[in-house]
């Protein structure tokens, strides 16, 4: 069997509704393989039925991820959360990059209307112009040699694409795709963009001082620490 260039890595809970849309955005490009924390809905059917190759692992973020790359073959790796799309012409955009690039992240877009929604994308898309860290929802992506260079993703609980991210910095330059990833937009449903980010924001600080992500987690909430797609830290502008 032919080693495949791209494996799309999805980590996914309880996302039935959403993980056939993320498999289908990339299964005409990849190999993809959605690495269920033990769902209780029929994600693993859907998953299957859409194209992708499915494992089941412990659940947590960090650790599906780590469970997922271990198990692909493709020498670029590719981090794609369940409720998240790629907008076409992805795969066509990774090989055009150059040697030297180590991994990257496409732009962030939500798939919900409004002002606020847009503000929040030029937010993201300032911080990664700034301080090249992109959050998981943006389809964090790595070559092979790279990713097992820094070691990979680590089984924390949360903050696990801001740690993965930092030390991929460290292995050479990143890139940014123009290439979107439309992400739902559920998350900030009721708590509003504002007080989302601000949580976010306050939990990176956290991070970024030294606190345990496993301590951190207690304050996110219950839904979001799942290794499902809407935990992430997207919210951060």
């Amino acid at each position: 069997m032919a080693v495949p260039w791209l494996s799309v890595v999805i980590p996914a809970l309880d996302e039935e509704d959403r993980v056939a849309e993320a498999v289908r955005s990339v299964r005409g490009e990849a190999e993809v393989i959605v690495v269920d924390g033990g769902s209780a809905d029929g994600t693993r059917a859907a998953a299957a039925a859409a194209g992708a190759q499915v494992m089941a692992s412990e659940r947590g973020r960090g650790l599906q991820l780590g469970e997922g790359a271990r198990a692909a073959r493709g020498q670029w790796l590719v981090f794609l959360h369940a409720d998240t799309r790629l907008e076409p012409g992805w795969a066509a955009a990774l090989r055009c990059l150059p040697a030297p690039v180590v991994g990257g992240a496409f732009r962030f877009a939500l798939d919900g209307p409004g002002r606020a929604y847009r503000w929040l994308e030029k937010g993201v898309a300032l911080r990664c112009r700034l301080f090249r860290l992109p959050y998981g929802d943006q389809a964090i992506f790595a070559r092979r040699a790279a990713y097992e260079e820094v070691g990979g993703f680590r089984p924390l609980p949360l903050m696990e694409d801001v740690d993965f991210v930092r030390r991929l910095r460290r292995a050479g330059p990143l890139a940014f795709p123009r290439l979107r990833a439309f992400t739902s937009a559920r998350r900030f449903e009721g708590r509003g963009t504002a007080a989302a980010s601000l949580r976010n924001l306050g939990l990176l600080a956290l991070y970024t001082a030294g606190c345990d992500p496993r301590r951190l987690a207690r304050f996110y909430p219950p839904r979001l620490t799942a290794s499902n797609a809407a935990g992430s830290n997207s919210g951060l502008a």
